[in-house]
């Protein structure tokens, strides 16, 4: 049985520079998915609130929540088990910045828009969470040198991370597998991709961990 017939429904998550994107898009095409991924470079508040969070987390987060919402509306109509499906977000992690970055008001706001907006619930059949040190998240963000994201600052990310962290050691609604991302290059490493996937093959619990030794 290959990775996507066990898991036809697989999502890749993380903080920001955790390197979700790019694995999403290796096992897309390794297993022939169809890949579904969050385009930040839609959001024509994204720049703004790096540079002003306070004024524009709201404008910021509303932008995200709409268009994650009519992305997965459109895989609902699918049948979501014709093609194998990776994506780099889902849903149920919104919330996690919007409390993260609005105030109270703001946060009922989006609260209640959420729960009218909240599409009906597709389960992935396995989330991948990239555990990734803050150091690590702050030297991707470097390299990758998007001029906005260069003004985010390391209390952001801990603050970020942390959530993540929280969030996937108490998720029970789908197997995950938790990766520690430290040392895992998976944008230019084939061995690094290939640890990953065989060890997705052999879980059979509903939570795991990954340590990959690649020394």
């Amino acid at each position: 049985m290959t990775l996507t017939r066990k898991y036809p429904y697989i999502v890749i998550e993380g903080p920001i520079g955790s390197g979700k994107t790019t694995l999403a898009q290796k096992l897309a095409e390794r297993f022939s998915a169809k890949l579904l991924l969050e385009d930040a470079a839609a959001n024509p508040f994204l720049p703004k609130f790096y540079d002003d969070p306070e004024r524009h987390a709201l404008a910021t987060q509303l932008f995200f929540l709409f268009q994650r919402a009519e992305q997965l509306r459109e895989l609902a109509q699918r049948d979501l088990f014709s093609d194998a499906v990776v994506a780099d977000f889902f849903l149920e992690k919104d919330p996690l910045f919007a409390r993260l970055t609005l105030n109270d008001s703001e946060f009922a706001l989006y609260r209640t828009l959420y729960q009218h907006l909240k599409v009906q619930n597709i389960c992935p059949d396995l989330v991948i969470y990239l555990q990734t040190p803050v150091d690590t998240l702050m030297e991707r963000i470097r390299r990758r040198a998007i001029a906005y994201e260069q003004s985010i600052t390391r209390d952001y990310l801990e603050r970020l991370a942390a959530r993540y962290s929280e969030y996937f050691h108490q998720y029970e609604a789908a197997p995950v597998l938790i990766v520690n991302n430290a040392n895992l290059d998976l944008a230019s490493s084939d061995e690094a991709l290939a640890l990953l996937v065989e060890r997705i093959e052999k879980m059979r619990g509903r939570r795991e961990y990954f340590n990959p030794d690649l020394t």
